[in-house]
């Protein structure tokens, strides 16, 4: 075997190990399946013991590293899977539709999921050197990647501090930033210093995203929304489409529809009552909608999830 075959299976080794001690580690710290938050900063474990049904929910800007298991997820026409040899990241709040597809009570879906902070993303990538870093990539908000000896390395130390809490409030951070590093200096860091990167395009647009977040329940004013972006109409339509693979229109419909659900689940509450509520001026356009997205009704979709 040559050299460079030697060093590929000795990496694909090492990836494995340490995958299985993170699995390790998810499984002593999340004995309940679901989100389960842990004392480090902006850190969650998260175990499930069966595939799901596809789920819709908001994935905020975060890191995502399953230690077992597979989860697929859908953004607009777009498909993804991760697993123990992909990392996934969301550089901007995007609606997607996520389902866990290899689960089960002998081998649980078990996945750290890290919050990322935009402000400490910029402040890291102003101090590297420009030939540390990657060219760009897509301007999609949400990628894929091959899971690489030091991003999971670094994970793993992070993680790790749970078996050590007294060393929390003085490694986090320091761990924080060695994860944050090998991002930026890996496939996906183009992707994540088009958001932190101060008045760019991927930051105006995560704007428009915020704006559209704090008034999805009012009528949609591309004027406003472009003012608040400080952009022309033309050009925010180009980088949210860019962004989010939907338009904002699109974008906030989704935004909509995900509030009516969680407002159906946990109030006694009607469909037109709830349409109202997240802004909708027809029932009947409300229950067409919501169907085509979540494959039923309202109340008969809410229903079978209770």
């Amino acid at each position: 075997m040559t050299e460079s075959g030697l060093s590929a299976r000795s990496s694909s080794f090492r990836l494995e190990a340490a995958s299985l001690a993170l699995a390790d580690l998810i499984e002593r710290y999340c004995t309940n399946d679901g989100p389960n938050p842990t004392p480090i900063p902006g850190l969650s474990l998260f175990r499930a013991s069966s595939a799901s049904t596809p789920i819709c929910a908001i994935y905020r800007s975060i890191l995502a590293v399953a230690a077992q298991g597979c989860k697929r997820l859908s953004l607009a026409d777009e498909t993804f899977h991760y697993d123990s040899r992909h990392y996934l990241i969301t550089s901007v709040d995007l609606p997607v539709m996520g389902q866990i597809t290899e689960a089960s009570p002998e081998r649980p879906y078990l996945c750290v999921v890290f919050d990322m902070d935009a402000r400490r993303i910029a402040e890291l990538a102003v101090s590297m050197p420009a030939d540390s870093l990657p060219p760009a990539n897509g301007p999609l908000g949400l990628g894929v990647s091959p899971l690489t000896t030091p991003v999971m390395d670094a994970v793993l130390r992070l993680v790790g501090l749970l078996d050590t809490p007294r060393d929390i409030p003085v490694l986090a951070p320091l761990y924080e930033q060695e994860l944050l590093y090998r991002l930026l200096t890996g496939v996906q860091g183009a992707r994540l210093r088009s958001i932190a990167a101060a008045d760019g395009q991927g930051q105006r647009t995560a704007r428009a995203i915020d704006w559209i977040k704090g008034n999805f329940d009012q009528p949609l004013s591309i004027d406003a929304l472009a003012e608040a972006a400080n952009m022309s109409k033309s050009s925010l339509h180009h980088h949210f489409k860019a962004l989010t693979a939907m338009s904002p229109l699109q974008y906030q419909k989704q935004l909509r529809l995900q509030e009516a659900r969680k407002i159906m689940l946990t109030e006694a509450v009607d469909a037109a009552t709830v349409a109202r509520r997240v802004g909708y001026e027809s029932p009947s356009q409300f229950s067409r909608e919501y169907r085509r997205l979540f494959g039923a009704p309202p109340m008969r979709d809410v229903t079978r999830m209770r």
